[in-house]
């Protein structure tokens, strides 16, 4: 006889585990889904401590029949309502560009509602809310998105399909509507927020990474070495920062 298979949520790729100390909930950036973390370990520091959990968004991979979530601010009510279970431990939300938006509203969702915030906001190459819509793929063509997935689909690993760059530019073309609707005005926040300045970045315009600070008065700059997508390799630095925000006690050891 098999064994039950285990539930967890929709917007999981797997099971959380109940032994971990903390967690990094990661979100995809716009048009993919939670495999772009595929090259990331489960584990952070290789610690057994910090867990990571890519979280998995309506509208593309294994949930492509469900509607898109139309606004970030409807998206980080439904990640709250649906995750709020696995947020009992020291977390992290993680976003990259315009995955930042969604995991900002989603922790002030928590705060707002007197839910554990996170340990901390890390946002990478993502200007704040109040300087938004602000995204260069806001400005490209189809042909001009189209090779941008293509060699997205390259650095995580893979190879550009035509097909499933055909299938990912229609779930782009939503993510983007999402993103030009979305602003806010300086918020401020009680939980720290870390942003991430890839050295070899040209898309960022760091002064903008700078205004963060008027969202919360623990605001950490770090700046690590690569480009715009080297965060898909599961670079050392940004992971072992993903685990030391999580699990404080880590930065010591």
């Amino acid at each position: 006889m098999s064994a039950p298979v285990a539930k967890f949520p929709r917007w999981l790729l797997r099971k959380p585990d109940e032994d971990a100390e903390a967690r990094v909930f990661c979100l995809p950036y716009s048009g993919v889904g939670a495999s772009m973390f595929n090259r990331w370990p489960r584990w952070l520091g290789g610690t057994g401590r910090v867990e990571v959990c890519p979280v998995q968004l309506p509208g593309r991979e294994n949930r492509l029949r469900e509607p898109h979530f139309g606004t970030y601010e409807r998206l980080a009510d439904a990640i709250v309502a649906g995750l709020h279970g696995y947020f009992d431990r020291p977390f992290v939300l993680f976003g990259h560009c315009a995955a930042a938006l969604p995991a900002f509203e989603t922790a002030l969702r928590l705060t707002e509602r007197g839910l554990r915030p996170p340990s901390a906001l890390v946002v990478s190459a993502q200007a704040p809310p109040h300087h938004c819509p602000h995204d260069r793929f806001l400005e490209l063509g189809d042909d001009e998105l189209t090779a941008e997935l293509g060699a997205i689909a390259v650095a995580r690993g893979g190879t550009a399909h035509p097909d499933l760059l055909d299938l990912t530019l229609r779930v782009l073309h939503r993510d983007l509507s999402a993103t030009r609707r979305y602003h806010r005005p300086v918020t401020p926040v009680p939980f720290p927020v870390t942003v991430v300045h890839w050295a070899d970045d040209p898309e960022v315009d760091v002064t903008l990474l700078r205004d963060w600070r008027a969202y919360a008065e623990d605001t950490r700059p770090v700046q690590l070495p690569g480009g715009h997508y080297e965060f898909l390799s599961a670079p050392r630095g940004l992971l072992d920062l993903l685990a030391a925000r999580a699990l404080p006690v880590l930065a010591k050891e």
